[in-house]
């Protein structure tokens, strides 16, 4: 409902522009810039540009939320040549191995707590 021609109304008049809501938008002055060469590309406005910029971000799949069973094993691999490359190469085998298997795996203590392994059955 409109307030114009309501005389006796304090309220500041509302006027329907259209049926979209209106949105203000903050950004710097680069990426305004950079909005701004888009839509003279485009032959927009700066107001339809980001809308169709915004409509293009939002068709592009999002990365997943979390790590594949591969990729997990892939990042441990990496992070025990890593530990392995600081360890003194003078230690025997099987303590480097018990080391990079602590630090990787974490404290057998907490095993319970990790939330990247299965969880053990209940009985």
């Amino acid at each position: 409902m409109s307030d114009i021609g309501k005389k006796d109304s304090n309220a500041p008049v509302r006027r329907r522009t259209g049926l979209d809501a209106i949105s203000a938008v903050k950004m710097p002055e680069g990426l305004t810039a950079a909005v701004d060469a888009w839509a003279e590309a485009h032959h927009l406005s700066r107001s339809d540009a980001i809308c169709k910029l915004v409509e293009l971000g939002l068709k592009i799949a999002p990365a997943p939320a979390h790590t594949t069973v591969s990729d997990a094993a892939r990042i441990e691999e990496i992070a025990a040549h890593q530990i392995d490359l600081l360890l003194d190469p003078a230690l025997p085998a099987d303590e480097r191995e018990r080391r990079i298997r602590r630090l990787t795996e974490g404290p057998p203590e907490f095993s319970h707590e990790r939330i990247d392994l299965p969880k053990p059955p209940r009985t």
